[in-house]
């Protein structure tokens, strides 16, 4: 048979698999079976379910709900298709376009990356910034708490009156050159013998045992609380959350499977309430690009502080971290 290709045929009925011998018409497929049987397959009947890549099987259906198949293995089949029945061409794949299409396919995979990476380099962030500006402070205030129960879950708080009274007044001095904040700020300091400091939103402060060990004057202290109260007043650990939920949403969009956002998230609040450091590296990366809110009474609140203090016998001498410039927490 002239311009004929082999393949097998199923009728539809039972999995048998007949070969076939397949001669192309300009309207239509006609079959040759081996028991002399012969079938036509007008091209508007037929429709194509598989063979759209290289290597791949070319697959042929025609009827429903249990249609009859046509299996041809021969890639030059549907080149042939074309050319002997143009009309019909839309019908069926053409595999001249497949460069096209695997180029396309390149590019719209390039600018999805590229579009992704925008977002989570310059983006989210900037989203995060401006959404952090308008979460409500009683939600902040939640989180915050929810985060500094976690972290004293697994460590005990330190609990010194006189202490907790010392810095109290610091917090107080820090803030008096301030606008009136929207805060209700807390200190806690926990059993952990990491020369540490870092904020949660909602106005909480966490210091950590081996900090305030290493204290040696109330100035030090007051550097620490300054730095750690202008992550409060910024807002930086709230934009961080903001930044970590943005980034889940577009693993979503990216990967359509929102299990892993999920994980993305928990990991995220898991980090929050376990690793401060994380915070305070970011706190530190986004005071670098965010205007400080000015302290310009910081230096005269640092001297009324030790003076205030010194003289009501309430700051230890061991009691403020020496060791807060070194670390880069003042």
């Amino acid at each position: 048979m002239p311009g004929a290709f082999t393949g097998y045929y199923l009728d539809g009925r039972s999995a048998a698999r007949r070969p076939a011998s397949i001669r192309l018409a300009a309207s239509g497929l006609e079959i040759a079976l081996e028991d002399g049987a012969r079938l036509w397959w007008p091209f508007r009947e037929v429709r194509q379910t598989q063979g759209f890549y290289r290597g791949e099987q070319i697959r042929l259906e025609r009827g429903t709900p249990f249609p009859e198949i046509l299996l041809v293995d021969d890639n030059a089949f549907l080149a042939s298709l074309h050319a002997t029945a143009p009309r019909f061409g839309r019908r069926f794949h053409d595999p001249r376009r497949r460069r096209t299409r695997l180029l396309l396919t390149i590019g719209a995979a390039a600018t999805a990356v590229a579009i992704g990476a925008v977002l989570y380099v310059w983006g989210i962030p900037a989203a995060a910034g401006m959404l952090a500006a308008r979460v409500p402070v009683s939600w902040e205030e939640r989180l915050g708490q929810a985060a500094v129960e976690q972290i004293t879950a697994s460590r005990r708080r330190c609990i010194d009156r006189d202490r907790e009274e010392a810095i109290g007044a610091i917090v107080k001095r820090l803030m008096e050159p301030q606008p009136i904040s929207p805060y209700t700020v807390r200190v806690t300091v926990v059993d952990d013998g990491t020369v540490n400091a870092f904020a949660v939103p909602g106005g909480q402060v966490v210091l950590l045992r081996g900090l305030v060990e290493r204290t040696r004057t109330p100035e030090e202290l007051a550097g620490v609380l300054a730095h750690e109260l202008q992550h409060v007043l910024q807002r930086h650990t709230t934009r961080l959350l903001l930044q970590h939920a943005s980034t889940g949403l577009l693993l979503v969009a990216v990967s359509g499977d929102i299990t892993g956002a999920m994980a993305y998230g928990i990991e995220s609040a898991r980090v929050l309430g376990r690793d401060g450091r994380v915070l305070r590296d970011h706190a530190r990366r986004g005071a670098r690009r965010v205007r400080h809110v000015p302290l310009s009474g910081l230096a005269s609140a640092r001297r009324g502080a030790r003076r205030g203090l010194e003289a009501a016998g309430r700051v230890p001498h061991e009691g403020v971290p020496a060791a807060a410039a070194r670390a880069g927490l003042g």
